[in-house]
């Protein structure tokens, strides 16, 4: 955790560096937060000095919850330090919406800002987004979280016996990719009419599917440019699909991917939803002039454009908006609020469920029909040709069951604290998935500042449990893990 906090120092040294260029005026208070983070990080590990470095998995559990929340805690500096959110409560908010790449925020006018306030924003998505990517490709494999042993297998990471040095290995090799995707994003919008400032924040947010914008109204402030919308389009489909085959395409085994079952529905609940969404916008959508700049109805680039970005962008959790698809006809609202618990492929920077448990949980569910005809036949799951345990099966279940379940508590906590139905249902679905945008008083014409503080922390809880696989925070709050054994 002291060097998590070495790490977050760093990052708001990069910040500051960017106040600096743009003499924000707030230059000394996050270079302030970068030290007191960092000197922090520094005693943490002088105390610690003589730890083992084998870690057990109870210990993993712990390290990998309490270092999320000691980013977001540090993470708060610059923002009460420069006063751009004065209030704690708010301020973590906003932290946690960030490392969570939730995109959800507090702030009422985001242009006013300062530059380095605005960067440190992004740059919590993009430490978020990292920091998933190796959660869930070598981490949670170990822990047995969720049924992400499924894809471990196939990932050029550790064996559940071999935790160093191959862990390091993968972490080099995904972080490459991701910073490479994050680059080379940067360059296009730049290229395509962008200024640097602007490019560089949204490709931090793209790629850890994160949402924050550097505009009010998100990438609908550029609804006159569909270029770099559609080079948003294309980066979010690539966080949103596991970064292992990212890895395989780069080294040539393109088979790999075009095999994966994971990718292939992907792919098509991507062309399939984008279909049935800009068929609707098409005919049936009731687009009211606003501060989004709305797509010119009847017009089919227009249409198709707006209906691909708002369903990879919900489907992946990225929560870009490029108008107000809560308006848009009833039918898509419940659309919408249904693509919410999808969530993109196993290994990606997205939140949700995951396409991947959902091929298992459905595929288990049909299963159900032969076994009922055929009770003493043996029919197990398949998954990319390979017969999937019935342990993985269990567990996939039990994450699903827990997460519908902490999405009815969510939900009610909300409506307790005074939320309107739709409000308190779309606000927990969204925090739980780390989509960003909801409905009611949380649509994207909105935020999340009218939420009680009460809702506010609660809503941070739930983004910290989706974005860790539920079973790496709830398990903590279990009597028997606390059990010496």
């Amino acid at each position: 955790m002291g060097l998590l906090l070495l790490f977050n120092g760093g990052f708001m040294i990069l910040a500051a560096l960017m106040s600096g260029i743009y003499q924000d005026g707030v230059t000394l208070e996050i270079t302030l937060a970068a030290i007191v983070t960092m000197l922090t990080g520094i005693v943490a590990m002088f105390f610690t000095r003589g730890h083992e470095k084998e870690v057990n998995r109870k210990e993993g559990y712990i390290i990998v919850t309490f270092g999320w929340i000691i980013m977001s805690v540090s993470g708060v500096l610059p923002y009460l330090f420069s006063g751009a959110i004065p209030d704690i409560s708010n301020a973590f908010f906003e932290t946690m919406s960030g490392y969570t790449t939730t995109g959800a925020s507090i702030i009422d006018d985001i242009e006013v800002l300062p530059q380095g306030i605005l960067f440190w924003r992004s740059l919590t998505h993009w430490i978020g987004g990292m920091g998933i990517i190796v959660l869930a490709i070598a981490i949670l494999p170990l822990l047995g979280i969720g049924g992400m042993q499924l894809f471990a297998a196939e990932a050029p990471g550790p064996n559940a016996d071999k935790l160093h040095p191959r862990i390091t290995d993968t972490a080099k090799r995904l972080w490459l990719i991701y910073f490479g995707y994050t680059v080379a994003e940067t360059i296009l919008l730049k290229l395509a009419g962008m200024s640097f400032f602007d490019a560089i924040n949204h490709s931090l947010s793209t790629l850890s599917t994160g949402g924050f914008s550097t505009k009010n109204s998100s990438l609908a402030y550029l609804n006159n440019q569909p270029l770099i919308q559609y080079i948003v389009i294309f980066f979010m489909i690539l966080a949103g699909s596991n970064f292992v085959l990212s890895y395989f395409a780069f080294k040539g085994k393109v088979q790999k991917i075009l095999k994966d079952e994971e990718f292939k529905y992907y792919g098509l609940l991507i062309v399939l939803f984008t279909i049935i969404t800009s068929l609707v916008i098409y005919f049936r959508a009731n687009v009211p002039t606003s501060e989004y700049h709305p797509m010119v109805l009847g017009d089919l680039e227009s249409t198709i454009r707006h209906g691909l970005f708002q369903v990879v962008a919900v489907l992946t959790t990225t929560g870009f908006v490029t108008a107000d698809f809560t308006a848009w006809a009833p039918f898509l609202t419940v659309f919408f609020f249904g693509l919410m618990f999808s969530g993109g492929s196993a290994g990606s920077t997205a939140g949700g469920i995951k396409i991947m448990r959902h091929i298992v949980i459905i595929k288990n569910g049909l299963l159900e029909f032969k076994r009922t005809l055929h009770p003493n036949a043996v029919i197990p799951v398949r998954f990319n040709n390979k017969t999937v345990t019935e342990h993985i099966v269990y567990n996939v279940i039990g994450f699903f069951v827990l997460y519908m379940l902490l999405f009815i508590i969510g939900a009610l906590v909300l409506g307790f604290l005074g939320l309107d139905f739709e409000s308190a249902v779309g606000g927990a679905a969204s925090s739980l998935g780390n989509v960003g945008p909801a409905f009611g008083s949380l649509s994207p014409l909105n935020n999340f500042n009218s939420l009680p503080t009460l809702g506010k922390w609660w809503c941070g809880f739930l983004m910290l449990a989706g974005r860790l696989e539920l079973f790496t925070v709830l398990i903590l709050m279990t009597p028997y893990f606390w059990k010496k054994t």
